[in-house]
């Protein structure tokens, strides 16, 4: 069971490897992501930046829905990061147990920032991540923006309402 997909993208950071991780109590971090699985120097530095103690895997999208489909991950609870908003509603649109999906840091990176809609300080989207986002606050899991556990939870949705 997925506890918390997190789209973020610095994917694992500080906030990610000390504060979530604890905070959703969860053994393990997988790592949703096409370019991080075809990486080595990406993959390096995602394994330095995980926590001792808790386990990392690395797949492409389509391979880490196969992951949290597998039966055997019924039982355990994941806390999965990816770093775009298109590759999370892939995930959710193909994942039925997700507790929630955490609309965190996206688009400040983003190379057509003037181009770009502005939901909040760490969410700047372009048009084919607000288009996902939109489709992803259609299904049937809790969509939320919380960039660390003491912020309060802000449904996507109400972002949205104006756009």
């Amino acid at each position: 069971m997925i506890a918390q997909l997190r789209i973020d993208d610095r994917l694992i950071h500080g906030q990610v490897a000390l504060v979530w991780t604890k905070e959703l109590e969860t053994p393990g971090i997988v790592v949703a992501n096409d370019n991080a699985a075809e990486n080595e120097m990406v993959q390096m530095t995602l394994k330095m930046a995980t926590p001792t103690g808790k386990k990392l895997l690395i797949r492409g999208v389509d391979d880490a829905i196969k992951v949290f489909n597998n039966p055997k991950a019924a039982g355990m609870r994941i806390f999965a990061l990816t770093n775009c908003v298109q590759d999370a509603l892939k995930i959710a649109q193909n994942v039925k147990d997700i507790e929630g999906i955490n609309v965190a840091n996206v688009g400040r990176f983003t190379k057509d920032a003037d181009e770009a809609t502005q939901l909040t300080s760490t969410l700047m989207l372009s048009a084919d991540e607000l288009a996902a986002l939109k489709e992803l606050v259609k299904l049937d899991v809790p969509v939320f923006h919380q960039v660390v556990p003491s912020n309060t939870k802000t449904a996507v949705s109400s972002l949205l309402k104006d756009i």
